[in-house]
Parts: structure tokens; sequence; C-alpha cells
């Protein structure tokens, strides 16, 4: 296996400039690019998804390789997956020395992951890692999810706040619909968190490394999944509303008053509860009296 030095590697800020610079590259807002520049940093992501050579890591969004080169001496295979073209003629220069690295140009929201997966690695489960662009975070994570692609877990460097979102229980602040997306799916970690200054350019808010274990089965049981996920953005819509009132008023539901509250009702909930109080548990209990009417 390929192990480059680190003064030969894009964790070293004075390689990456050098490569930014020899193919003139401008950084896409558009995509949200910025590159990890710490080698302890990387080291962490590679432990925290505790990736091997046995394994087949999809990585999203390699950028100019800097974690594809630590992912490509720590795993059997990686699948780079990039939307931006500019990047390719970099990635075949800085992904040279491995021969264990296949990029594919693509969004891979218009992937079919679970197929790529079979083909790639005969439906054996793989690792995801990524560093994402933030305004795309949610949906990338869940449509591997959703999608149901066999995947050990997700190891993915997000701003800080939404790895908090994503651990959050009930009753806190940051408690919401992405929490109870997140948990049904899989058990959050935070690996670590990183500052602004790990990365060119700079950002403005500081980042933190999660991992998501992909439960072998959701912790709760429930008739109608997507129900489910329907009442819980419902709750949280206008988090200063009632969960009564946030039900009635969904546009996706079409629930009325009397059947809202003989569900909460039944469901043992007090009737002035408030989304946020309940747990992935108590939305399960109240889909499964929702779905029965």
């Amino acid at each position: 296996m390929v192990k480059l030095a680190e003064t030969e590697k894009l964790s070293n800020p004075k390689k990456t400039i050098e490569v930014i610079q020899k193919y003139g590259f401008n950084f896409q807002k558009r995509f949200g690019q910025n590159f990890l520049i710490d080698g302890h940093v990387l080291d962490r992501i590679i432990a925290g998804a505790g990736v091997c050579e046995d394994d087949l890591v999809l990585e999203i969004g390699p950028g100019i390789g800097t974690m594809t080169q630590y992912l490509a001496e720590a795993a059997g295979r990686v699948i780079a997956v990039e939307v931006d073209k500019n990047l390719l003629p970099i990635l075949e220069e800085t992904l040279a020395p491995y021969d264990n690295v296949k990029v594919i140009h693509a969004d891979v929201l218009s992937l079919d992951l679970s197929r790529l997966v079979e083909e790639e690695n005969g439906g054996r489960p793989i690792k995801v890692v990524a560093n994402l662009p933030y305004y795309i975070t949610t949906p990338i994570i869940m449509a591997l999810f959703e999608q149901h692609v066999p995947l050990e877990n997700v190891t993915v460097m997000v701003q800080k706040e939404v790895a908090a979102r994503m651990k959050a229980g009930p009753g806190s602040k940051d408690y919401g619909a992405l929490s109870l997306a997140v948990q049904y799916y899989a058990e959050p970690y935070i690996v670590a968190n990183v500052p602004c200054n790990c990365f060119m350019p700079r950002p403005n808010v500081d980042s933190a490394v999660i991992r998501l274990t992909r439960f072998k089965e959701p912790p709760v049981r429930v008739s109608d999944e997507r129900l489910m996920f329907q009442i819980i953005r419902a709750s949280f819509n206008q988090r200063r509303k009632t969960l009564m009132n946030g039900l009635r008023g969904s546009q996706e539901l079409h629930i009325d008053k009397a059947r809202a509250e003989a569900a909460i009702a039944e469901a043992g909930l007090p009737a002035a509860v408030r989304g946020e109080a309940l747990t992935l548990a108590q939305f399960a209990a109240l889909t499964d009296l929702l779905a029965e009417v």
C-alpha cells in the first residue's frame, strides 16, 4: 500500500497552495468548497470512521483529494464522487500514486447508491466519509438513510451547530426534526470539534466531525414511517405551537381538531404538549394511533 510522506500530502498547506496555483483553481462558493489542511484532524476522521483495509469507502466531495489520500492509505478501496468538473484534472494528479481509488464525476444525489454498492462491493455494507458543503449536508445524509443504502456508518464534517442538532434529545433547544430523523436510522457520536483555521479558505463557522452508526433495526417500530416523519415535521414547523395546533396546521396531514385531540389523549400526552417534549418512541406511538383512523 502506497504511503506518501507528510510533506507530500495535501494536508500540508504549502502543498495545497502549490496545487491550487498550478491549476489556477478558484474556490466555488456554490459548491461550499473549504479544503482541510490539518493532518491531525484527518487522522481523527479515519480513526473515528473505523476505516480498515477490508472496507470500501464512499467519499462524497473529495475536493482536491486531501482526505482521499488518507482514506486510500487506510481502506481497501475508495470511490470518490465529485460534482465539480474543474477538480477532475487535479484529482487525477493528486491521486495518481493510489491504484485503489475510483473517481466518479456526478452529483451524489443523482446516483443510484444502492446499485453502486452492489456493483462495487457485492452489496456488502460500505462506510461513507465526507467533508460536505453545509447547505447540502442534511439532504445527502437523509438520502443515504432513506434509500436504505447498505452502509455501516456515515462520518461527516458538518457545521458544529448541525452536529449538536443531530445528537440532541427532547426538551433541548437543539432538538428538532433533524435530531429525530437521524436518531431513527443511526446512533450519532461526535468524533471531534474542528476550528475554522483548519480549512482553506477559512469558513465563518466552526465545524464538527460526527459519526452516524447505522442501526440494523430502527430503535422503534412504527406502522407508517412516512406518516411519522410528516407528523414530526408538522410538530416542529413552528416551535412555539402546541403539538395539536402543529398537526392541525399541517398541509401534509389534513388532521382535524377532534382527531388530533383524541390521538394525543390516547397517547397519554397533555393537551398542551409541544412537539419538542416528545421522544421518538412517543412520536411512533402517536403515528400508530393516527394511522388507525
